[in-house]
């Protein structure tokens, strides 16, 4: 998400951090590798060069702070002039009477599913998602709506069989809105490739009859420049209330969701992180503007977690903490819980400092798969007792998993390492403080700050040291 634009602005960022003052050709200079990282994107000319007028007018105006350094300052003014762009707060749907919802957009955005993924999303909020299906063009469409339906529990009108005509599915599907009762309707429509007369005129007569109070458009993150001429298109026929961004996880640019926001002047009210039915979030505008500059998000990964979290399972845990008690069982739960909280690639995302891990060898969601597998095929003893896996076992845990003995070994280094650094109480309550505190490792300060030795300088430990296979977490 957003990696290469992350990327390119950190390189323009990082020639003005070192400088201990900013003249109008330093900003110049800068500004320059900001726009061509912008329009590389694919964010709209016109708002490229509106949001690096803005930066450039603050950063020669302001007074610098005796705080910090002057290329700190220009992050700081860039960040807030990105969040101006992407919004300012997060947008609530409008959910009252008559709680209806139109999702328009181009085929292979994801509407289908983003309804789904919506409907789940509601759900979750307590509330009754209705999802009815108006695609009668995609083969299959109405189907997999059904399907979706069925797997979230939640109630799906499917038009009869044969009917092709929309303006006759949707006074039925109102007919049997009726019939339900209480509930928040999500009416999934028809997309064409491009943006043609008889799709909008279609939707206009659909939005007519429904009269939405909200009407999302579901666009595909990487739309690229076509993203000013769709989104304007579709808001003058159809009047968009909000956008909702699908696939940002698989597209490393995101230009189109900066473009969108500002040539509509419709807020983004979620966004896609992934292909399964709970992976939509809620939109933050400062959230991803500190994602954009690799500052990260501890807030929505807290938000994340608490979503996920067994209290009952984490007291239970901070107990075999307290008392040296972590084993393999230990070591299994936090994967699993790990893997709830989704793709490790996101999950470093939001953690600041750590973005450049992503891409690493042995920083993926494979690596993880693979020390499931292994702890897997342990005994229950020796998850309990790890010290008891010698040589033989090894041999065997490791013919049980189709994994090598060396990552076996390496496995088993690292959680031994993590078992040495539990026990010292001192170096956990430092990592905790360095992570939670107001010091210089706080959340407002960078990373965690680990014992002395385990990072050297400040930087990653040699992943030699515990073998070059082996690296999740290390």
């Amino acid at each position: 998400m957003f990696s290469a634009l992350s990327d390119k602005l950190e390189d323009a960022f990082r020639k003005l951090r070192g400088l201990g003052k900013i003249s109008e050709s330093n900003v110049t200079d800068a500004m320059r590798e900001i726009r061509l990282a912008l329009l590389e994107a694919d964010v709209d000319f016109k708002v490229t060069k509106d949001l690096v007028e803005a930066v450039k007018t603050r950063a020669l105006g302001e007074e610098v702070l005796k705080n910090v350094t002057p290329g700190q300052q220009i992050v700081k003014i860039f960040h807030d002039e990105l969040a101006k762009i992407l919004g300012g707060g997060a947008s609530e749907l409008d959910l009252s009477p008559p709680q209806r919802i139109l999702m328009v957009g181009l085929n292979g955005a994801g509407k289908t599913t983003t309804s789904a993924k919506l409907a789940s999303w509601l759900k979750k909020q307590g509330k009754r998602p209705l999802l009815i299906a108006l695609d009668l063009y995609r083969p299959a469409a109405v189907t997999q709506l059904q399907v979706l339906g069925q797997q979230l529990g939640v109630p799906v009108c499917v038009p009869p069989v044969g009917e092709t005509d929309v303006v006759k599915a949707t006074k039925a599907a109102l007919v049997w809105l009726e019939q339900q009762g209480s509930g928040i309707a999500i009416f999934d429509t028809a997309g064409r490739q491009d943006v043609d007369e008889p799709l909008l005129a279609e939707l206009k007569k659909v939005r007519d009859l429904v009269q939405p109070r909200e009407t999302l458009l579901v666009a595909d993150a990487a739309t690229g420049q076509q993203a000013v001429s769709v989104a304007t298109k579709f808001h003058e026929t159809v009047t968009i209330t909000g956008l909702i961004m699908s696939k940002l996880d698989g597209d490393a640019r995101g230009g189109a969701l900066l473009s969108m926001r500002q040539v509509t002047g419709c807020p983004v009210k979620f966004i896609g992180v992934g292909e399964k039915v709970d992976q939509l979030e809620v939109f933050h505008p400062d959230r991803m503007a500190q994602r954009i500059l690799g500052m990260g998000d501890v807030v929505s990964l807290v938000e994340k977690a608490a979503q996920e979290i067994d209290e009952k399972e984490a007291t239970n845990m901070m107990r075999r903490l307290e008392q040296n008690k972590f084993d393999f069982n230990d070591f299994l739960g936090q994967l699993r819980f790990m893997k709830k909280l989704g793709p490790l690639e996101g999950l470093l995302g939001m953690i600041p400092g750590m973005g450049k891990l992503k891409g690493m060898p042995g920083v993926d969601d494979k690596r993880m798969k693979h020390v499931e597998a292994i702890i897997l095929s342990m005994t229950p003893k020796e998850r309990a007792k790890p010290d008891i896996i010698n040589g033989s076992r090894r041999k065997r845990i490791a013919k049980g998993c189709g994994r090598p003995v060396v990552e076996i070994n390496q496995l088993l280094k690292q959680f031994e390492m993590m078992r040495g650094l539990m026990k010292n109480k001192g170096a956990m309550a430092q990592m905790a403080g360095g992570l939670f505190g107001g010091g210089p490792g706080g959340m407002g300060g960078g990373m965690p700050q680990l014992p002395k030795g385990m990072m050297p300088g400040g930087k990653l430990p040699k992943m030699s040291k515990f073998g070059k296979g082996f690296r999740l977490g290390g």
